[in-house]
């Protein structure tokens, strides 16, 4: 499956920053819980963001050959004091600057160490570009704003979405993994408002030997339609399937099967 430019994820991950500070600084408060993330305050889904973009930094600025510890990056780190919007909007903005300079300035073909087998820094600008699109819905949805995103990012983003899935099951087939096995049964996804040229639909079979999925317009067992923001949302299991902006055709117990078990690891 053909990626988008390094360049057009490197403008995205500064463009998605930017628009997180955007929530930020909005007056939403800190302490919020995240309705997508319970577990998390607003604030701490801005540290853990920010954390995960500097780790990405660390590793592609070293041109690590292995993982780094996260917390040697302070993975989830931030200004030291709780509470302070103004502190966290500079960290956050600093931050996006050094990942988004590595990034460009290691170009999409460096040797760096990567949990998904491509060990490329073209790897983490995708990964990092989709990461912090995600977040920012989680942010956004949190501070009850509208959330956007462009229609080459949404789409990539279900693109690399699946491909996890194909390789969290073919390298680590943890239970989860292992019961999305099994013949006869499909789902597809259409992008009700994309342009054609896009081609913004997926099949995605269950077979036996896996999961398989192309673009295109197929029959399946369960279809979910919706404009395609709404459908990423709901991919990435940040939308209801019972949202009034989706439509879900068929066995939907096999989509909510699907989104249960469709995890990173």
């Amino acid at each position: 499956m053909t990626t988008l430019p390094h360049s057009r994820y490197c403008d995205e991950i500064a463009h998605q920053v930017g628009q997180l500070r955007g929530v930020l600084t909005s007056g939403v408060e800190l302490s919020a819980t995240v309705p997508t993330c319970p577990d998390w305050t607003f604030e701490q889904l801005v540290r853990h963001t920010g954390g995960a973009l500097r780790w990405v930094d660390a590793l592609v600025r070293t041109r690590a050959e292995e993982e780094i510890d996260e917390a040697q990056v302070f993975l989830g780190g931030g200004p030291e004091a709780q509470g302070d919007v103004a502190a966290l909007d500079a960290w956050l903005a600093e931050t996006g600057e050094l990942v988004v300079g590595a990034l460009r300035e290691a170009g999409p073909d460096a040797k760096v160490w990567a949990w998904a087998g491509v060990h490329t820094s073209g790897f983490w600008a995708r990964r990092m570009a989709h990461e912090v699109t995600v977040h920012r819905a989680d942010a956004t949805l949190a501070a009850g704003l509208p959330y956007e995103v462009a229609d080459d990012i949404a789409a990539d983003a279900i693109d690399e979405w699946l491909q996890i899935v194909e390789f969290v099951q073919r390298t680590d087939p943890h239970d989860a993994a292992r019961e999305l096995r099994g013949a006869g049964r499909s789902i597809h996804l259409h992008a009700t408002d994309a342009a054609p040229e896009l081609n913004a639909e997926w099949l995605v079979e269950l077979t036996e030997d896996g999961v398989v999925w192309r673009r295109g317009h197929e029959k399946a067992t369960v279809a979910l339609r919706g404009p395609l923001t709404d459908v990423l949302l709901a991919f990435y299991r940040r939308l209801p399937l019972d949202s009034p902006r989706l439509e879900v055709l068929g066995d939907r117990e096999l989509l909510e099967f699907w989104l249960e078990r469709a995890t990173f690891g």
